[in-house]
């Protein structure tokens, strides 16, 4: 039986439910070899979508990682072909709250190198989420945000932050999270907003419909027009946001990972159930596979991709001539 087909974006999300670039580089190498991946609908297991990865159907691969080192010798080759957008998430948590990530100064050395590659239009630093605990205070936060603001701010495009979304997940994984108050989000607003505008650092919010302007804090969207056009010199066009999670006003994008399969352990994990589970769930990964995570099975349902470009044609004028 052919498979189904629908209309999708090619907007690729690397690392939306998984950090695939940190633990699974080799098989994304392989993927954009062949020219396509496949990517399991989480919430109706049968359905299997058949993404193109061919550089003329993308419009962008949208990274998002913890560690970029894996990746770092082969990004350069993969930017001259395809248009790239870095999320790269350095935090102010140690190994109590972030097991398998990198220290905050490993972490600077490697975005210093993928600066040096890409660009740093082509980097978003993130800075999320922001939780209290009796260890990382509000003052602590401050501290260790402008300890890295100084080295960050002339390797990135802007830094983005939110704070802690308190899912039942994170509240059973983390119980030591100490709500955060109004009067402490202000010091911290305040505080990061004024830090950002000594180093000279362009910071917004995400996934949020408050203002925080008053703090010099721009308004929420990670994966804008604006930020994306700049990266490319192309021109998008106007699409809806995702809303995927509450006053996301990002564009939306189709993520080739799996939820339940990131070795890093933070604590405050939205995407891993329980911290224990991907240790089960790598067993399934083949680096040979189109699939993040096992094989397609006899009862799945595979649907065919037809791009949708959101990269509207160039327009041709009098100084093309």
């Amino acid at each position: 039986m052919s498979p189904d087909i629908v209309s999708d974006n090619m907007i690729i999300n690397v690392g939306g439910r998984t950090d695939i670039v940190n633990y699974y580089t080799p098989w994304l190498l392989n993927r954009l070899e062949d020219g396509y991946a496949y990517s399991r609908n989480p919430f109706a297991r049968e359905n299997v979508y058949k993404l193109s990865l061919k550089p003329e159907d993308v419009d962008c691969l949208l990274f998002c990682s913890k560690n970029y080192q894996p990746i770092l010798k082969h990004i350069g080759d993969i930017d001259e072909k395809y248009n790239i957008l870095c999320n790269y998430t350095i935090t102010a948590y140690g190994k109590d709250i972030e097991p398998k990530v990198p220290s905050i100064n490993q972490s600077i050395k490697t975005l210093k190198r993928l600066s040096d590659i890409v660009g740093g239009n082509k980097i978003l630093w993130r800075y999320d989420p922001i939780l209290l605990t009796e260890k990382y205070t509000v003052e602590k936060h401050l501290e260790t945000f402008e300890y890295m603001a100084e080295k960050i701010s002339p390797l990135v495009y802007r830094c983005i932050f939110s704070f802690v979304d308190m899912y039942k997940k994170v509240e059973e994984n983390m119980p030591e999270i100490i709500p955060l108050a109004e009067e402490d989000k202000v010091k911290l607003l305040k505080g990061i907003g004024e830090i950002s505008e000594r180093y000279n650092l362009y910071t917004q919010s995400c996934a949020t419909n408050e203002s925080y302007e008053k703090y010099g804090i721009h308004a929420a969207g990670c994966t804008t027009r604006e930020i994306l056009e700049q990266a490319h010199g192309v021109v998008y066009k106007n699409v809806k946001g995702t809303e995927i999670r509450e006053n996301c006003h990002c564009i939306p994008s189709r993520d080739i990972g799996a939820y339940n399969s990131c070795l890093s352990e933070c604590k405050y994990c939205y995407a891993n159930r329980k911290p224990e589970i991907p240790k089960n769930v790598i067993k399934l990964h083949d680096e040979k596979s189109p699939l993040l995570l096992g094989h397609l099975k006899e009862e799945d349902n595979l649907i065919e991709t037809k791009v949708i470009r959101y990269i509207e044609p160039k327009q041709t004028t009098l100084f093309d001539f």
